[in-house]
């Protein structure tokens, strides 16, 4: 049988092992009911020599001040991620979609957040390092995995996170219930605006963004 979101192990024991065999000597980590855990509190320059080191199989993100595994996308993730490619490049051939953009989030960007996709101009992230500051990006994009700690990364941790950092709009396709979420409207570290709308509607992403999707597709990887 193939384990339930609630039973599925954040990462593979394997890649666990790997990844604490190369990390920095007083970064001790722990396996722990199938999440990945520091023992020790971590502070960003820690994480990013952590991160550095992981193995290209290990996707990790610094979020609300705990280190997360970020689950690697699977087939229908993927083709969501160009369906939403498209519809951007057609509309707006002035941006780039940028797939697993690493970024700085929350207050003080003391966050470091691994988006599925970012908007920006094109040419915005030239000469950038692993982290790019936030500022210049139009929009952050996640979509839900089938991992047990979407609910908190996705709908609760993110939009706290990508609003502190003042990214204008956080787009969500939340693939458990459905539905494409917008986040808009950063104020005093909360988005002011979210509206969720069934697949197979048609969305208008607000200003700066300016592009108009079409979610019937999206009807095609309902799992």
């Amino acid at each position: 049988m193939t384990p339930s979101t609630a039973e599925r192990p954040q990462m593979p024991i394997e890649d666990f092992e790997e990844l604490a065999s190369v990390a920095p000597e007083h970064v001790r980590l722990e396996f722990v009911d199938g999440r990945l855990r520091t023992k020790d509190p971590l502070s960003v320059e820690d994480f990013e020599e952590l991160e550095r080191r992981a193995p290209e199989t290990v996707r990790l993100e610094y979020v609300n001040g705990k280190l997360e595994v970020k689950a690697m996308p699977d087939g229908n993730h993927r083709e969501i991620f160009m369906w939403l490619l498209r519809q951007c490049m057609q509309q707006r051939p002035d941006l780039n979609l940028v797939p697993e953009s690493g970024v700085k989030a929350e207050a003080y960007r003391k966050g470091r957040a691994r988006t599925d996709g970012s908007l920006a101009p094109v040419g915005h992230y030239k000469g950038h390092g692993e982290w790019s500051d936030p500022d210049g990006t139009l929009m952050a994009v996640e979509i839900t995995s089938r991992d047990r700690d979407t609910n908190r990364r996705d709908r609760i941790d993110k939009p706290v996170g990508y609003a502190e950092a003042d990214l204008p709009v956080y787009l969500l396709v939340d693939r458990d219930n459905n539905t494409v979420v917008v986040f808009s409207d950063p104020k005093d570290g909360r988005y002011q605006e979210s509206r969720s709308y069934p697949w197979g509607s048609v969305v208008e992403l607000p200003a700066p963004v300016g592009i108009t999707l079409n979610t019937e597709e999206l009807k095609d990887y309902a799992d």
